[in-house]
């Protein structure tokens, strides 16, 4: 008795180019569904919740992503990779103090780009070898960018790689409560903690304008409508 063929092949055991075709698209309407409900709402959003902006059903969702690290792992390569070139660019620098300053304003500015991407800076996904050895090379490269403008004098001495996370987790906060209200104040802050880096005589960056007062107010009256609506 001759074994049937999968849906996806002939009887000759070749995948049909239309079915092939068929589930390129359907993995790109995920992935572009996954990368908008991620850079609004974080990667907290379930896998049905993306598999219904994608217009698709679970089961074809499941096919082409078995777990939602793997989803994520697809949404966030690009952005990891980017995450590593600003590593290099920074080192590249041949001011340290503004290497590493460039750097620590590059990452915030990723995270305020998208809140998905906020997330998956500040987690770690030990299922995801990808996105973990992009970490880990970005992680290295930034003790090196650390070494070199402590060496060069203008980054305090007290500064570890652990301070970069803290700032990470601020800045995904700030990010998270001000929104749409105020979407600049992360610059303030991250303005305000390179100038408590600096060791004395370093150049200090211009400190970015706060939000205006109705601004705070608004981003205040959204936190504690989210927070209504979390209860």
């Amino acid at each position: 008795m001759t074994a049937s063929a999968t849906p996806d092949e002939t009887q000759d055991g070749q995948t049909e180019p239309g079915l092939r075709a068929d589930a390129e698209r359907n993995r790109d309407r995920i992935l572009a569904a996954a990368r908008r409900l991620y850079a609004a709402e974080g990667i907290g959003v379930s896998m049905a919740a993306v598999a219904r902006e994608a217009g698709v059903g679970k089961a074809t969702l499941s096919r082409r992503f078995a777990t939602r690290e793997e989803l994520i792992t697809a949404v966030f390569a690009d952005r990891m990779d980017a995450y590593a070139a600003a590593v290099t660019e920074a080192l590249a620098d041949p001011d340290p103090w503004r290497g590493f300053a460039g750097y620590i304003q590059a990452v915030c500015a990723m995270q305020a780009a998208d809140r998905g991407f906020a997330d998956v800076l500040t987690m770690t996904f030990p299922a995801s070898k990808a996105l973990e050895a992009r970490r880990t090379a970005a992680y290295n490269g930034f003790l090196e960018l650390i070494d070199h403008a402590q060496a060069a004098g203008h980054l305090r001495d007290d500064f570890t790689s652990q301070d970069l996370v803290i700032l990470l987790m601020a800045n995904a906060g700030v990010i998270a409560a001000t929104g749409d209200a105020a979407p600049e104040t992360w610059r303030r802050l991250v303005g305000h903690m390179l100038r408590s880096y600096a060791a004395p005589g370093a150049a200090l960056p211009p400190l970015p304008e706060g939000p205006s007062p109705s601004a705070l107010y608004r981003a205040m009256v959204r936190l504690a409508r989210t927070g209504a609506d979390a209860s």
